[in-house]
């Protein structure tokens, strides 16, 4: 579908912003290299997108200790399965990043544009309670009549992605891998934390890291299949590890790990084949004919 730069009024008010095309002037957050870098592989920045959404975070569903909970068999329950005593909470973090990801492609379909680069996702905390999950990047447009048919999301910059234009491949969406786990604090692990037992590893929370860890990285791949990626380009890779105080067992605690990991999803495009090498020089004769 193309549309006529002389789109005027009517166009802009569709989606309440003005269309870029229409001769209005826009923003962006790229820099002027990730400006030239995108023209560069026939993409055109179309406006600066937001997307925001505040929610309370804290219910996890289960009463009591939860580090009490997360076993079942002697092994503990992936976060991201219904069995688990998390499951709830991780479903909601899941659901306040795709809200407000979804949030920024809404805009970027109102300004017409085919998807957003330099897609930067922040988590903090609102001034009057719960946390304030923010999207901000830049809408681009493809000059080209061919259009994607959803707007694609990406965390790369405005270089790596024209990078991965030349190179044949092209973004098809954020995907994030959400992975909580708990530890209840035994005798055995408290002796292995305190100052008198010396230098030595304490297994238990090295299990406890990577367990939440791999099942972090194993629901960001399983993300990135659903935008129908065939690899990915990873981001962030977060680690946080709290303590909770146990209600069940008296005097003691658990710890909390939880592994957030983001990328962005890549499929490969198919190209005509092209001799390799630089493209062959036109030269042109000078020399007056005798």
């Amino acid at each position: 579908m193309t549309h006529r730069r002389d789109a005027g009024p009517a166009g802009a008010a569709a989606g309440g912003m003005a269309r870029p095309w229409a001769g209005n002037t826009w923003d962006s957050a790229l820099s002027s290299e990730e400006f030239a870098a995108i023209k560069g592989v026939g993409f055109e920045p179309v406006g600066q997108v937001l997307g925001t959404a505040v929610f309370n975070i804290g219910y996890t569903g289960v009463w009591g200790c939860p580090g009490a909970w997360s076993v079942a068999g002697g092994a503990k329950v992936p976060s991201s399965m219904w069995a688990s005593s998390l499951s709830q909470l991780v479903r909601t973090m899941y659901s306040a990043r795709r809200l407000a990801l979804a949030r920024a492609v809404a805009e970027c379909r109102a300004l017409g544009g085919d998807g957003i680069v330099g897609v930067d996702l922040r988590v903090g905390e609102f001034p009057a309670g719960g946390l304030e999950f923010t999207v901000l990047g830049t809408a681009v447009r493809a000059r080209s009549r061919i259009r994607p048919r959803l707007p694609f999301t990406s965390h790369l910059s405005g270089q790596a992605f024209a990078a991965l234009v030349h190179a044949g491949w092209v973004p098809t969406g954020l995907a994030f891998g959400i992975a909580l786990e708990t530890r209840h604090d035994d005798w055995r692990t408290s002796r292995l934390a305190s100052w008198a037992a010396g230098n030595q590893e304490v297994d238990g929370y090295t299990q406890l890291i990577n367990h939440v860890r791999q099942d972090a990285r194993k629901q960001l791949a399983l993300d990135a299949a659903k935008h129908g990626g065939d690899g990915l380009v990873v981001d962030e890779m977060e680690l946080r590890v709290r303590e909770s105080e146990c209600p069940v067992y008296g005097n003691s605690r658990d710890l909390i790990a939880e592994a957030v990991f983001v990328g962005t999803s890549i499929a490969r495009f198919g190209r005509s084949e092209r001799p390799a090498g630089p493209k062959p020089l036109t030269i042109m004769r000078l020399e007056r004919e005798r």
